[in-house]
């Protein structure tokens, strides 16, 4: 029970966090490695994957209320991080990820900084391609973050965001709202794959699942209260955070 509760207090926080800036996984990961040292990893990510679907998907709806999305350019992108997610899911039972995981802290570092080096970054919502063109970038996007999402995971919206406000010229808040979006697809992917292959605990997945669904309404609301500016500080706080941890995980220590 002590456990269970660990657990979902954990899930309530990552919704919370990555209702705003992506990067839940910064929270609820380590606590359950924490919590279950010696449980298989594929199992810890597909119970997280059980209760952050949830949480994403909550938070889809409520940006979706306020916010327009473009959905020409997210409907293939869906498809893509579906894709992307099934085979990442796959691969993470397959290969080790400890390449990737040596990798993480310097991407995030690149974000982190071309964010406070462009100041202006994200602030207004200007898209710089027509339909199609934004419909390739969106889609290329999904593949690669779904593929990375089911395969490590840590940071996944956060990469969505920054690539939806630097390459597509979104501002942060229509970034989040179509990030959640695709980042529910990534998360559906990979926890089929993961439900298929056995590797869901259910009894600590359902209960995570709803307090990462109250955290998730929570964030979201504030998000949308706040606007673009509250969100940029946010991310820059919640990238820094997933800097240091990716770092210190790398490190092996």
């Amino acid at each position: 029970m002590s456990e269970l509760v660990v657990a979902s207090l954990a899930s309530f926080a990552a919704g919370f966090v990555n209702s705003i800036a992506g990067g839940g996984g910064l929270v609820s990961i380590p606590i359950l490695f924490g919590l279950f040292p010696t449980a298989p990893a594929a199992t810890l990510f597909g119970t997280n994957k059980a209760a952050m679907v949830w949480g994403t998907l909550w938070a889809t709806r409520t940006y979706a209320r306020r916010v327009r999305l473009p959905w020409t350019m997210l409907v293939p992108a869906i498809v893509a991080a579906l894709v992307g997610g099934v085979v990442g899911a796959w691969l993470v039972t397959q290969l080790p990820g400890d390449w990737l995981r040596r990798a993480v802290p310097f991407m995030l570092a690149a974000v982190f900084a071309y964010t406070v080096a462009v100041p202006n970054l994200g602030r207004v919502h200007a898209p710089r391609h027509d339909g199609p063109r934004e419909a390739v970038i969106g889609t290329l996007v999904a593949l690669a973050l779904g593929l990375y999402d089911g395969f490590f995971g840590p940071g996944t919206g956060s990469f969505f965001i920054f690539g939806f406000v630097r390459l597509l010229g979104f501002d942060f808040l229509n970034a989040v709202a179509s990030a959640k979006v695709l980042n529910t697809a990534t998360n559906l992917g990979s926890l089929a794959l993961f439900a298929w292959s056995g590797h869901v605990w259910w009894p600590f997945a359902v209960p995570m699942a709803v307090a990462n669904v109250a955290g998730s309404w929570l964030g979201a609301r504030m998000a949308l209260a706040h606007g673009s500016r509250f969100i940029r500080w946010v991310f820059l706080v919640v990238t820094a955070a997933l800097i240091l941890k990716s770092a210190f995980d790398a490190s092996g220590r």
